[in-house]
């Protein structure tokens, strides 16, 4: 079964977000892969998606079936509901703890004991008044597999994240140059990090998910990067059309991918990234810069005329700082 519900009393500040409401149940869905994550690390010419982005959107998936839910409670049991799936500033994680879904693991992701990390949230507030369930208690005991793993070192401690430093974060909302202390760590990701998920013993418990609108788009887990830099806005629009990449855009999208292929060592793709220094966007020029400077420095300094004319002031500390280091080389 890849639902799970459950029900609490605790608030969360309900009053900035409904004053009336009395009870809230909490709703995860697994999309546990079939797969482990991390062996696609090793590929390093192909740009890996994180897993909860291979299919749609689950905003899309979730959000209806909330809708139902609320409606038979309502028929059932009169009052009103309003349904959540990051639409409100709703702490799911931890009401999800409070009403037993599971508990927030080391990395302040919700850990179930039947379905490991994989697990999307949403949540109905209700005015009516419902027996709420136990807790659950944290069961992740002295492992620390999760914070370990962490390219980036973005847990500072147990159970806290820093953002500004999580390849999640930086691939999927951060909207400027990815800073270049973390580029080498981004390795082959071009959308989200599984890591911290993946390595956590409660795993081995997952089936993997049965939901279809989760799996039909496996595809896009694992493509050639040569492929997709040479997306431009309607191809990219289209290959990930329904799914969360869409929402990125197609230039934070080629970014990423541009760091990857400056992490790859592959030769074939200096010709996909020499294109991109002449690319309309700026955010994308700039990562070509560092991109194949890692792959050919010496084709970067023959196409250091770019740099005279660049006017983004992004893009032309790009080039100060590889030309410097071209000149160092030769």
């Amino acid at each position: 079964m890849d639902w799970l519900a459950s029900r609490t009393n605790e608030r969360a500040k309900p009053s900035e977000l409904w004053p009336e409401v009395r009870s809230i149940i909490l709703v995860g869905l697994s999309y546990a892969p079939a797969h482990d994550p991390l062996e696609r690390l090793e590929a390093r010419s192909h740009g890996l998606v994180s897993v909860y982005a291979q299919g749609t959107d689950y905003h899309h998936v979730i959000k209806p079936r909330l809708k139902a839910m609320a409606r038979d409670l309502i028929a059932a049991a009169g009052g009103d509901a309003k349904v959540f799936v990051d639409t409100a500033p709703v702490m799911e994680k931890p009401l999800a703890a409070a009403a037993g879904l599971g508990w927030q693991g080391k990395h302040t992701v919700l850990v179930s004991r039947r379905h490991g990390s994989w697990l999307f949230l949403g949540a109905i507030y209700t005015t009516v008044e419902i027996t709420p369930d136990a807790s659950h208690a944290d069961r992740c005991g002295t492992c620390r597999r999760c914070l370990d793993i962490c390219p980036t070192d973005a847990f500072p401690a147990s159970y806290e994240l820093d953002a500004r430093r999580c390849l999640s974060y930086l691939t999927i909302e951060h909207k400027g140059p990815i800073p270049r202390a973390f580029r080498a760590a981004l390795g082959n990701r071009i959308y989200g990090c599984d890591d911290c998920l993946a390595v956590c013993p409660w795993n081995r418990f997952a089936a993997e998910a049965s939901e279809q609108k989760f799996t039909a788009r496996r595809d896009i887990g694992l493509r050639p990067l040569a492929e997709l830099l040479r997306l431009e806005d309607a191809a990219f629009r289209a290959l990930f059309a329904k799914t969360p990449v869409k929402r990125t855009g197609r230039d934070r999208f080629i970014r990423n991918c541009l760091i990857a292929a400056g992490n790859s060592a592959d030769p074939c793709l200096i010709e996909p990234v020499r294109r991109l220094l002449a690319d309309d966007n700026a955010l994308v020029r700039g990562a070509a810069v560092w991109a194949l400077a890692r792959l050919s420095p010496t084709i970067l300094a023959a196409e250091a005329h770019r740099a005279a004319r660049e006017d983004h002031p992004d893009v032309r500390a790009e080039w100060d700082e590889e030309l410097s280091v071209a000149c160092r080389i030769f």
